[in-house]
């Protein structure tokens, strides 16, 4: 796993998250921000999650004025991304 964040000069702080796990198809991308969505179903029969994780991520950007994106490559991995803007009393 990996963690790095940065301050950029436009103002915005951006956190990134990565893995090296199994990835992400390119055909469930569009839709992990959803409520309740999976991408394997057979795994809702193991895990004690509800599909929530990333769809409360997203609203919690949003109401931050922020953003959430995620890239990822089958076998090889996922990376989020999230970019927060800095209040403007923090900007120097």
């Amino acid at each position: 796993m990996t963690l790095s964040a940065t301050l950029a000069e436009d103002h915005t702080s951006t956190v990134r998250v990565g893995d090296t796990g199994v990835g992400i198809a390119p055909e469930h991308l569009p839709k992990i921000f959803d409520r309740f969505y999976r991408v394997d179903p057979a795994r809702s029969q193991r895990s004690l999650g509800m599909g929530l994780g990333l769809a409360i991520v997203k609203s919690i950007m949003e109401l931050h004025r922020g953003m959430v994106t995620v890239q990822s490559v089958p076998r090889q991995g996922t990376t989020i991304t999230l970019c927060f803007p800095l209040p403007a009393d923090a900007r120097r």
